[in-house]
């Protein structure tokens, strides 16, 4: 136990000073190690004042100022989370970037970003602020490894509102799949080694994501509503759901697409071919995810990759989407993702960066645990 104990605490020390550089002052670092190390304890709410009582603190001040005050760099600590993820789960030919949000609900007026939206958290219209994150999974496991607070158009139009809660005069109203794309665009610069893009239909539908993924050559299966339209392989433009209606039976095939809570997820699966017109060594295929109980219960997936790819990758990748959904459910019961206390656009950021860090530290011991690596990180 003492040798465990031990060597925790080097691999969290060694983790930490990662990202000492984003810190041009000792204060702000130690706080920062004392914040990585409440968001990683046992207590069930993780806010100022309970991440300062496991510090030793008499109040919340000193969180407080890492999170409003001090100076330092969320932007390029994100960049350090994402590298040391990539270090661990990084795969070329199989890693997967996924785009997703999630909601946090809030009261009051102030908090950036906050109004009556959808929250899939919430499973309903709630006050809330909008995260949208990006998670890259591979079959080693998944994390976090960027986040865009979504601003409504409401907030925009009000800079008065904006400059209350921190939010700088040069930010601008982008929709959730713009900032998808934006992120996506820094994993790109920062040449994070995947094979696929996934999201749900909230971002599959968008036309302008697809066409930008496509003139990247970035493969992608992306959910779609039923209603979608698509250009079959008679040049017809038709709705997703009658392509697949005309589909022959023996087309279908019982995949498994990753494991669940109650084990493996099991639906029967067909893909064809769509838009005749394409690029050598591309394809396009529309896929679709059937249930096994209720066949009237149907998925729609609009593809492009590798010519060569076959319907079990597609369906590998349409699976993994969960990924996120498994690492939304870990930030938030173990490393305080939804237990901030913060009104400001940076205080935000950096909560989050600071949470997410602390995920990514639980996945790197976890793979190293998992190889019986017992030295530092």
């Amino acid at each position: 136990m003492l040798e465990m104990v031990t060597d925790w605490s080097a691999r969290f020390a060694a983790f930490a000073g990662r990202f000492a550089e984003r810190f041009s002052r000792v204060e702000p670092r130690r706080q920062m190690v004392f914040y990585l190390r409440g968001l990683l304890a046992e207590a069930e709410r993780k806010n100022g004042w309970t991440l300062a009582e496991m510090a030793g603190e008499t109040g919340p001040q000193g969180m407080q100022r890492l999170l409003n005050f001090y100076a330092w760099d969320a932007e390029g600590m994100r960049d350090d989370v994402r590298t040391a993820v990539v270090d661990v789960l990084g795969d070329a030919e199989r890693g997967v970037l996924i785009a997703d949000e999630t909601g946090f609900v809030k009261k009051g007026t102030k908090s950036a970003g906050v109004a009556r939206q959808y929250s899939g958290t919430a499973g309903r219209i709630e006050n809330s602020q909008i995260g949208v994150f990006l998670a890259y999974a591979s079959d080693r496991g998944r994390a976090l490894i960027d986040r865009e607070l979504y601003l409504p158009k409401e907030w925009i139009a009000d800079r008065g509102r904006c400059a209350a809660a921190g939010i700088p005069d040069d930010v601008g109203f982008a929709t959730k799949p713009e900032l998808a794309q934006l992120m996506v665009e820094r994993a790109l610069a920062a040449r994070i080694p995947f094979a696929w893009f996934t999201a749900d239909e909230a971002y599959g539908q968008v036309g302008r994501l697809r066409l930008w993924l496509e003139e990247h050559d970035i493969a992608h299966v992306l959910a779609v509503p039923k209603s979608q339209m698509v250009i079959s392989m008679d040049l017809r433009q038709r709705r997703v759901h009658t392509v697949i209606a005309d589909v022959d039976p023996a087309t279908w095939q019982r995949l498994p697409c990753g494991d669940g809570a109650h084990g493996q997820r099991i639906y029967d699966w067909a893909a064809v071919d769509i838009r005749p017109l394409r690029r050598p060594g591309v394809d396009h295929w529309l896929l679709a995810r059937r249930s096994v109980s209720d066949p009237t219960e149907t998925a729609y997936y609009i593809c492009f990759g590798p010519a060569d790819t076959d319907i079990h990758e597609l369906v590998r990748v349409a699976g993994s989407r969960w990924a996120i959904e498994e690492s939304f459910q870990t930030a938030k019961n173990e490393t305080g993702l939804d237990h901030y206390q913060v009104r400001r656009y940076q205080a935000w950021y950096r909560h989050i960066t600071l949470s997410m860090a602390a995920a990514a530290f639980l996945v790197i011991t976890r793979d190293a645990a998992k190889k019986g690596d017992l030295h530092p990180v």
